[in-house]
């Protein structure tokens, strides 16, 4: 697969700030006269807070006057270098450029961060809409789905409310969003940020599985509907590939489409930690969908990599160091999947209706 190309996401940029169309800039988003094709990427954002204090949540660490002094200039900065990542995700290894259709994101505190990203920082001309979640989560970060509305016309959108185990905190809920895309098809998506491996992955264990039975109620549901629905399940699940939460989502036929992701520069998982790469960030996706997987890797440019002088190589740039504030992006590279969609026998589909 073609290296990360610079290239591209500069043209892209300079395709936004001057109002062009906002996908398939450059090279061809689809897969001919009458093929479609859909791209998701999800991104763990890590705490990409506003600077505003928040009286029902312990925000406190993100504020100007506290011990990270997180000020408007670090926080505007944050939503650019975020806003930047999205964009360069668009590079389509061999095809150009095209803004991705649908962007899942975790650890966004609140719907003023989520207009600031879409109507003021660079992402501002790309058109794209958000749904999010009001979680009951302690510290109040919440997951979100941006989308285009060239590629995806909302329909419903709902948060799924996830019961904590008894003497657990409340945890994020599950952000449900269904649209139609350009085959007609209505296409049902599942943002999710499961709960961390604090104090340690067997002792925590069952909260990730409270989410992910949850989640796959709802599939089923969806399936008794539909024998053959368009579904991705995308976020972070703190959780690898062969833990029991991930083989619970795959004994619903949620295919793990991200299970082989690679970077396109060397990194081997979405997350390092202590010098170890792996990935706690996942896609899914139901049959209809995984069969037309055309890619799923890790976006690993260069811009988002720094040294690792404890252990060695590279590693994600994040935000902060310890206390030390590094004008980074996020501990968490973003995963990007495309999928070639069925054709459509009718060339004046737009997403809305036929013409």
């Amino acid at each position: 697969m073609k290296r990360f190309n610079q290239r591209y996401w500069l043209m892209g940029l300079l395709g936004l700030a001057f109002g062009l169309a906002p996908a398939n800039l450059f090279g061809d988003g689809g897969d001919g006269a009458t093929g479609h094709a859909l791209t998701l990427v999800e991104l763990n954002c890590e705490n990409l807070f506003d600077c505003d204090d928040d009286s029902l949540h312990n925000d406190n660490e993100w504020l100007p006057e506290a011990v990270r002094r997180w000020t408007p200039r670090k926080y505007w900065r944050k939503l650019n270098n975020i806003a930047q990542e999205i964009i360069a995700c668009g590079e389509q290894p061999g095809k150009g450029w095209a803004l991705p259709d649908l962007v899942a994101l975790s650890e966004v505190e609140n719907d003023s961060v989520l207009t600031a990203l879409t109507r003021r920082s660079l992402l501002r001309r790309a058109g794209y809409e958000y749904v999010m979640t009001d979680s009951p989560d302690e510290r109040g970060i919440d997951v979100a789905l941006l989308y285009s509305p060239f590629s995806f016309r909302l329909l419903r959108h709902h948060a799924l409310r996830v019961a904590p185990p008894e003497g657990r905190h409340a945890t994020r809920d599950v952000l449900y969003v269904a649209g139609e895309i350009a085959t007609g098809d209505t296409l049902h998506v599942f943002v999710l940020h499961a709960p961390s491996r604090y104090r340690g992955e067997r002792a925590s264990r069952p909260f990730r599985l409270k989410v992910a039975e949850r989640v796959c109620l709802s599939v089923d549901s969806i399936r008794r509907h539909d024998p053959a629905p368009m579904i991705l399940v995308a976020g972070d699940f703190n959780a690898y590939a062969a833990d029991s939460s991930l083989r619970y989502y795959e004994r619903h036929q949620l295919v793990n489409v991200s299970r082989a992701a690679k970077g396109l520069n060397g990194a081997r998982g979405t997350y390092r930690f202590q010098g170890e790469w792996g990935s706690l960030d996942q896609i899914l996706a139901s049959q209809p969908l995984a069969v037309g997987l055309d890619s799923c890797y890790i976006f690993d440019a260069p811009f988002l990599m720094e040294k690792d002088n404890r252990y060695g190589g590279l590693q994600p740039r994040r935000n902060y160091r310890g206390m030390r504030y590094n004008r980074g992006f996020s501990d968490h590279l973003p995963l990007v999947a495309r999928f070639r969609l069925p054709q459509v026998q009718d060339e004046g589909f737009h997403v809305g209706g036929r013409e």
